[in-house]
């Protein structure tokens, strides 16, 4: 069923219930999740919390459970669902039979019935026709490509905001959540800014505050700001020259893969005037008169070196006095807790310390989240220079393609489906601004890292191209379904997003072959 009206075909069932949460491992589930959680909270809900990462577990959760299960789906305009019209329509009786009615009718009154009847039906025919292509058209559509909507924390935000339970926490999830859509590069810069611009109207409302309330601010207390900041990755918890070199959109467009590209971030760093001894230390620890006008002097000089969009909407929450995050740094952090590749307890483990780095009475796990968030990006930014270096994206035709090896630095974190995507991401980024190819820079990227020795698996992903106009829409889950079955490879499609998928190492050639032939 959709749901158009949360609070009371969803909310209001539920609330008089106890309820199974099945939440999904990705930044956006887990702050939908904390919001619903501070809602069952505040309306005394008992809930059944069960992490899922895959349709597999989805299933058995749900045969475990389905006594208690309600389902959601929220009906968004911006997911463009059909109608029912537009899809189903009733039979209609085109062969009504009209000969008792004309029985005692002249014959030129016969005549002209007769033909104004030829007329009525050959125009239903037509129509028949037009919707039929239409519905062809629009299933094909709706079937062939995977999309986002609107952030799932931003629907639970707003479902607290309509039930005037909205807190500044949830406020914060809320954030959190379309952040993690725009890192992830799931939806399109104008509906980024469309939905930044619906949250930036209440932190108006919830962080409003006189002078005389700023100067009473308790230690622990808790503000977010609106500001333009720099698309610069975790750069006030490192220096600023890591953060030059491990964010992706800096790293590409210097191309810090190649000698030239060292020599062009010097220089960049030269037209600003900072000296190299202040942007490898940590940026806390910089003069104060130049962390000033820092953010001015960056976009100066970055305009000067073609970065024209260094400069981003987002938020930022201050804990007091000290402690200060952008949504860009709770996300990377909780991507990096989620799929920490080090073994510490049962499977659950990284997913409750994901889930508990968003409460800001946990702050000494979100520091450690920074920290393999660092890791994480370095080892994303070798991987990227190491395949462009070695000319591992190769052209295969319609897509490109490009293959990790057993044995690769790190290889073990991109066995997990978020970091092997945002290195898939990063590395076509980087790939683009390298070529000089103008047909390979239009192109998709396949790529494929180990996920099981023992088993003999891989995990591959599709992304679609990389185009200043691109809609963000993935057709690879569709062609990847078409592609094994045509050649009887054995996948497993187990992933919420269908574009990535486990396959056995040695139907990997196969597969290919068939992909390519189907989007040739």
């Amino acid at each position: 069923m959709f749901i158009s009206d949360c609070r009371r075909e969803f909310y209001d069932v539920i609330v008089s219930q106890r309820v199974l949460l099945l939440v999904a491992s990705d930044v956006d589930a887990l702050c939908a999740c904390k919001i619903l959680q501070a809602l069952f909270q505040c309306d005394h809900v008992q809930y059944t919390l069960v992490p899922v990462s895959g349709w597999q577990e989805l299933e058995t959760a749900f045969l475990e459970h389905k006594d208690q299960v309600k389902l959601l789906v929220k009906q968004d305009d911006d997911l463009d669902v059909p109608t029912y019209d537009d899809i189903f329509r009733d039979e209609e009786d085109e062969e009504e039979d009209s000969e008792n009615e004309s029985d005692g009718l002249e014959p030129s009154e016969k005549r002209r019935r007769f033909e104004e009847d030829v007329i009525e039906r050959t125009m239903k025919r037509r129509q028949r026709r037009e919707w039929e292509a239409r519905r062809r058209e629009i299933l094909f559509d709706y079937e062939q490509y995977e999309y986002h909507g609107t952030s799932s924390a931003m629907v639970m935000f707003d479902l607290a905001w309509i039930m005037s339970k909205d807190l500044n926490d949830m406020l914060w999830w809320a954030i959190v959540g379309l952040t993690d859509q725009w890192v992830q590069d799931k939806i399109t810069q104008m509906k980024y800014v469309t939905d930044i611009g619906i949250l930036q109207r209440h932190v108006s409302r919830h962080n409003h505050r006189n002078e005389d309330e700023e100067n009473s601010l308790s230690i622990d207390c808790m503000r977010i700001a609106f500001e333009y900041d720099l698309r610069l990755a975790l750069y006030q918890h490192w220096s600023l020259y890591e953060s030059l070199c491990n964010t992706s959109y800096t790293s590409a467009s210097l191309k810090l893969w190649s000698v030239q590209g060292q020599k062009r971030l010097q220089e960049f760093l030269a037209d600003m005037g900072l000296p190299l001894r202040q942007v490898k230390q940590k940026f806390n620890s910089m003069d104060m008169s130049l962390k000033e006008n820092l953010r001015e002097m960056i976009e100066e000089s970055a305009n000067k070196f073609g970065m024209k969009d260094l400069r981003i909407q987002t938020f930022s929450i201050h804990f007091g006095f000290k402690n200060k995050f952008s949504a860009s740094d709770i996300v990377y952090a909780t991507v990096s807790l989620m799929e920490n590749i080090e073994k510490e307890g049962p499977e659950t483990t990284n997913f409750i310390k994901a889930l508990d780095s968003l409460s800001r009475g946990n702050l000494d796990k979100l520091h450690q989240g920074l920290d393999l968030a660092k890791k994480q990006l370095r080892a994303i930014q070798q991987t990227v220079a190491s395949c462009i270096c070695t000319n591992l994206v190769i052209s295969q035709g319609p897509f490109l393609y490009c293959s990790l090896m057993e044995g690769t630095p790190d290889v073990k974190l991109f066995s997990k489906p978020v970091s092997l995507c945002l290195l898939s991401k990063y590395l076509l980024k980087s790939f683009v601004c390298s070529t000089k190819n103008k047909r390979c820079k239009l192109l998709p990227l396949v790529m494929a890292a180990p996920m099981d020795v023992e088993r003999g698996t891989v995990i591959m992903v599709g992304i679609p191209p990389e185009t200043e106009s691109s809609d963000k829409k993935n057709f690879f889950g569709r062609a990847f379904e078409k592609a094994a079955d045509s050649t009887n490879s054995r996948t497993l499609h187990n992933h919420f997003d269908m574009s990535i998928i486990e396959l056995k190492t040695e139907d990997r050639s196969k597969f290919l072959d068939a992909l390519i032939s189907l989007l040739s």
